[in-house]
């Protein structure tokens, strides 16, 4: 049996961070935490009984105790900088947060000094990880749809769309034409990350809407603050190519010889009614066919957690000579488009965008 693969965590006490020790615990036989960076020494103290495992007020304790096979940083934008510029001297591979940088010239600057001097850096964006993408994403890849000419995205916001964009799409590093507008109301306020509502009460709802043309693909980008976390507010993804569409969980096909297949999206849980297995999600049937299986069935995970586990695991094999399965420049990319969104919407103007220092010459 392979040991665990050993994880050190920066920012520990953050919300974020909180997804990589939940897994972790959850699934000892494949993630150990060794060591967490943690500022503040009360706050350490606090995650050390909580969690058991040893804390460093600074980067450089941890790694005079600790050998990571790699690094999750898991601060905000702005303080990651020297993080990333410590460990890539050390030649140790990072699994960096989103969005990667504050800006654009964060972004490039990350470039300069990271992606160009070779540092071994991915980023951790799980949303095409999530069980219901990877099994669009293997419809998709089995040609079924044929050519996909367009994509619906509300889900989340901005970078986190886009990649789901791109990925539904089939778009790498291609220029796009932006339009965008923001339409205001409100709504009752629901869920946050502080957790349910306390009051009923009426809070201003910003929905933006963006149109992203890439000349033989569009992509439409539809999100409201919070709809994710939302009790009154829908998810919903589509896809559509030449010879049908995938509606949420609906799939639409017209085969070669005119026949007409209407298929489902299933979720298949273990630990319903009298399953006595356990309870987890076994993964995802279309008609006869499994598009997607959980590769850490039976551990109790969420979806979210479960996506997030799937970068950890590519991360690992990444860190061990693996491919890489979203680099940094992917993450500017995106990071990038979502900017450009927001400008289109702040503006009216339509948005034309460039290649940028990151884009692979080809």
């Amino acid at each position: 049996m392979m040991k665990p693969v050993k994880f050190s965590l920066i920012g520990g006490a953050g919300f974020r961070a909180q997804y990589f020790l939940r897994i972790a615990q959850a699934l000892p036989e494949r993630f150990e935490i060794s060591g967490m960076v943690v500022r503040s020494e009360d706050k350490g103290k606090e995650m050390e009984a909580k969690w058991g495992t040893a804390t460093y007020r600074t980067l450089e304790q941890l790694l005079e105790n600790e050998h990571p096979d790699f690094v999750v940083v898991s601060v905000s934008p702005t303080q990651s900088l020297d993080y990333l510029l410590t460990l890539a001297e050390r030649g140790i591979p990072v699994l960096l947060e989103t969005p990667p940088a504050p800006d654009l010239d964060g972004l490039q600057l990350l470039h300069e000094r990271l992606t160009l001097q070779g540092a071994r850096v991915q980023v951790a964006e799980q949303y095409h990880f999530h069980p219901v993408q990877q099994a669009r994403l293997e419809l998709i890849r089995t040609g079924q749809l044929g050519k996909i000419t367009e994509t619906t995205v509300s889900i989340s916001q901005t970078y986190h769309a886009v990649s789901l964009i791109r990925k539904m799409l089939g778009v790498n590093f291609e220029d796009v034409r932006i339009k965008a507008m923001r339409f205001q109301s409100e709504w009752v306020q629901g869920p946050n990350r502080s957790g349910p509502p306390t009051e009923d009460k009426l809070i201003p709802l910003q929905r933006d809407l963006a149109w992203l043309d890439f000349g033989d693909r569009l992509g439409i980008y539809d999100f409201t603050k919070d709809q994710h976390r939302s009790w009154t507010r829908s998810n919903h993804l589509s896809v559509r190519g030449e010879r049908g569409e995938i509606f949420d969980n609906r799939v639409l096909i017209q085969q070669e010889s005119c026949a007409e297949l209407r298929l489902e999206l299933q979720r298949m849980n273990r630990g319903e009614l009298e399953n006595a297995e356990g309870y987890y999600l076994k993964g995802i049937l279309c008609g006869d066919k499994w598009v997607y299986e959980n590769p850490f069935a039976p551990a109790r995970l969420y979806d979210d957690e479960i996506a997030i586990a799937a970068c950890l695991q590519k991360m690992a094999e990444y860190s061990f000579g693996g491919p890489s399965f979203y680099s940094l420049e992917e993450a500017s990319q995106d990071h990038y488009l979502g900017m450009m969104i927001e400008k289109a919407i702040s503006t009216g103007e339509t948005i034309t965008t460039e290649p940028q220092c990151w884009v692979p010459k080809s």
